[in-house]
């Protein structure tokens, strides 16, 4: 198993980010995203929520990914669960208040752990383990990226 874990701050409170994080309407408009958000279930965000979407790779291409959410805290916590090709993927969402600059904004911080489930997952996780690693990591990077840029953007709008 590996993990990847990444922090950011966000120009918002907890409730503003866990709202862009859960509004699964507009997540297809945030930089990311290359096409519709899927919903896979009805009802209200919460523990057993699916959907799929669609998200643009630093090459240019796009990959399709469905995610399941397996724990819901608002506005503090969101688990999510994600099966890939040979591995499962767990993504831990952790939202913490925090004052900077004299004003309000959140520490979000983002982990995903990799659990390899078939040997070829294992053979590749012990012969690219770094290499995937790091593309991980920009790709959370990125994802918190495109949060804090949905974040100030909502902050524009409403000032």
């Amino acid at each position: 198993m590996s993990t990847v874990v990444v922090t950011e701050f966000v120009e918002a409170r907890a409730g503003v980010v866990w709202r862009l994080l859960t509004d699964l309407t507009r997540r297809a408009g945030r930089p990311g995203a290359t096409g519709p958000v899927e919903a896979l279930t009805t009802g209200p965000f919460g523990a057993g929520t699916a959907w799929r979407e669609t998200r643009r790779q630093p090459d240019g291409t796009a990959l399709v990914e469905e995610f399941v959410v397996i724990e819901a805290e608002p506005p503090r916590r969101l688990v999510l669960s994600s099966l890939g090709a040979g591995a499962d993927y767990r993504i831990t969402w952790t939202l913490r208040e925090v004052e900077r600059r004299r004003r309000g904004c959140t520490a979000v911080t983002v982990a995903q752990e990799a659990v390899p489930t078939a040997p070829y997952g294992r053979m590749v996780a012990l012969l690219l383990g770094g290499l995937a690693a790091r593309a991980v990591e920009g790709a959370l990077r990125r994802d918190l990226a495109d949060l804090a840029a949905a974040a100030a953007a909502r902050s524009a709008e409403a000032a």
